[in-house]
């Protein structure tokens, strides 16, 4: 591996743009990235933008990151998805102490990781560390994977193991991508790229030291690994991934609207009053929700950077930037695959691979609806329902 430290990941990320673009047809029909272009991806750092600079990472801000999974996701939605979520997932190479970090995933720096923050299956305590064996859906880019970051329910000799509020403790286990078989579970409307499949575990053990609670204190200090913003850190990349679909989508109708008319017309659609109306309103609201969501993280990350510790309102306003982001997203693609008319509906036009690819990853929990309720708690002086905000 090159050295990441040394990348400019958003102009990393524009330059595979033309070997995204010839891949496109075979990462949907394999639902998962070639090797080739997971290989291209890997040099840039693409999938390892959170780990920390302690063990030769790019700590990369959450601006920059943003911008990288952005362009990625203009041109195919599933290369976007999958830079998100093993960036999102290397955040957590923070919580293994630096010499071990530095001696698992390098040098030279390589980590790919895939995994699962829902607790589906078990890990047992034993000495020395945990027997873990079990089941992991929803596990996007395991095919490319070198690491799983897997989260468990802790168990021992009298069974779950509760905390002192009598909640069940979980604990995230950092395994070999080898200690898992794949299962092809992945068979979907959209996101077909990201390879989202089971991973099954029959029996791994997994030492203390590579294993962490979520949300205790990392053991590399800095701004991205601090409990109360780390989730939005995350979660801001999936905001990246859909305005950068929705972007994809704009730029493709275009495109289709400047060169095409319609079943019934000859007429370019770019001479219709409804379709210009439609473009300069999406338009809006891309670059609306876009705006929104640097401000509200940009405001937070210097904040932040300053030792700021009354992050609160700026983690809401974050947060909320997040779900109006990737919920603006989808309703402006909507129109623009409305606007098109007939021609929306075949493949070779593209954009109907953004429409169906951005229905499915909104429903990822940053995009649910819920999380306005949970904003909205807290402007009316109410404690949220959810964690993270």
């Amino acid at each position: 591996m090159s050295n990441i430290q040394t990348h400019d990941p958003v102009a990393a990320a524009k330059a595979l743009a033309s070997q995204i673009r010839a891949a496109r047809a075979e990462i949907q029909s394999q639902s998962q990235l070639p090797d080739s272009l997971a290989e291209a991806m890997a040099q840039a750092g693409l999938f390892q933008l959170y780990v920390p600079a302690a063990i030769g990472g790019p700590e990369t801000d959450p601006i920059t990151a943003f911008k990288a999974v952005e362009e990625l996701s203009k041109v195919d939605g599933s290369v976007g998805w999958c830079s998100f979520v093993a960036s999102a997932i290397s955040m957590y190479t923070a919580w293994v102490p630096g010499q071990l970090g530095r001696t698992l995933f390098g040098p030279p720096l390589d980590v790919r990781a895939a995994g699962s923050f829902r607790p589906t299956a078990d890990a047992l305590l034993v000495d020395g560390g945990y027997k873990i064996g079990g089941r992991w859906n929803y596990v996007s880019g395991v095919d490319h994977a070198n690491w799983l970051f897997l989260n468990c329910n802790i168990v021992n000799e009298s069974g779950p193991v509760h905390d002192d509020q009598g909640e069940l403790v979980t604990r995230m286990m950092i395994v070999p991508r080898s200690a898992g078989v794949v299962e092809k579970t992945w068979s979907t409307m959209g996101m077909r790229g990201t390879g989202s499949n089971d991973v099954v575990i029959e029996e791994e053990f997994v030492p203390n030291e590579r294993t962490c609670l979520l949300y205790e204190p990392s053991a590399h200090k800095g701004i991205h690994y601090n409990p109360r913003s780390v989730t939005m850190t995350s979660w801001i990349l999936v905001a990246a991934n859909a305005l950068g679909m929705a972007r994809g989508a704009m730029d493709t109708f275009v495109g289709l609207a400047t060169s095409s008319g319609s079943n019934t017309t000859p007429v370019l659609l770019r001479n219709r009053t409804i379709v210009q109306t439609t473009v300069g309103e999406a338009e809006a609201i891309i670059s609306g929700g876009r705006a929104y969501i640097l401000n509200s993280v940009g405001k937070l990350w210097e904040a932040a950077t300053q030792g700021d510790t009354d992050l609160g309102p700026l983690v809401l306003q974050g947060r909320l930037a997040i779900t109006h982001a990737i919920r603006e997203s989808v309703r402006a693609v909507d129109m623009l695959y409305y606007a098109a008319g007939t021609n929306a509906i075949h493949q070779e036009n593209g954009l109907e691979q953004f429409f169906r690819d951005i229905h499915t990853a909104s429903h990822h929990i940053s995009g649910l609806h819920s999380n306005y309720e949970y904003g909205g708690q807290i402007l009316m002086g109410l404690s949220p329902s959810a964690s993270g905000w």
